[in-house]
């Protein structure tokens, strides 16, 4: 018999939901994408970064406040920064010092990183942040090495999206 009356027409019991001993909501795991990163270029690589960050930037980007639209990679000193990477400040740290698009360090080895200046020397390749992602509470950047397009690639790109999405409006109607 369910406790209350509002239980009771409802038709639910007022019983709580059992869980794991300490189970928190599993958060999302995907925090940001720059889709436009795929438009302009060509992706032929891609590499997984940790990222280092504040303890507020850390919280900041759980709250899915971070933007990779104009972000961009490279390689100084031997470390992997990441800049123009824009996190929001978070409200409860306060900190009034806080630059939001300061750069960050990528957390690589020294073979990625020796590879990776490698192709972008000799290929004439470009690291963009195609994604960002938790992965066992670490929050995750996704690299890609990737060739700028041409305004013609950029139009056919565009022409078999196009296309594809015709032929699958098609099969659908049967």
């Amino acid at each position: 018999m369910p406790a209350t009356k509002a239980a009771a027409k409802s038709g639910k019991s007022s019983k709580p939901v059992k869980t794991a001993k300490g189970a928190k909501p599993a958060p999302s795991a995907h925090l940001a994408d720059n889709r436009q990163a795929w438009h302009q270029y060509e992706i032929l690589e891609k590499i997984e970064a940790g990222i280092a960050l504040t303890g507020a930037e850390v919280k900041s980007a759980r709250a899915h406040e971070i933007n990779l639209k104009s972000a961009y990679a490279g390689i100084e000193n031997g470390q992997v920064l990441l800049k123009n990477c824009h996190i929001a400040p978070y409200k409860p740290a306060n900190d009034p010092n806080y630059n939001p698009d300061r750069p960050r360090v990528l957390l690589l080895n020294k073979k990625e990183i020796g590879w990776l200046e490698a192709q972008m020397d000799e290929g004439g390749l470009t690291l963009v942040p195609l994604s960002a992602y938790l992965k066992k509470g670490r929050i995750k950047i996704e690299l890609g090495l990737g060739r700028g397009k041409k305004l013609f690639d950029k139009r056919q790109d565009l022409k078999r999206r196009d296309q594809n999405r015709e032929i699958s409006r098609h099969f659908r109607r049967g």
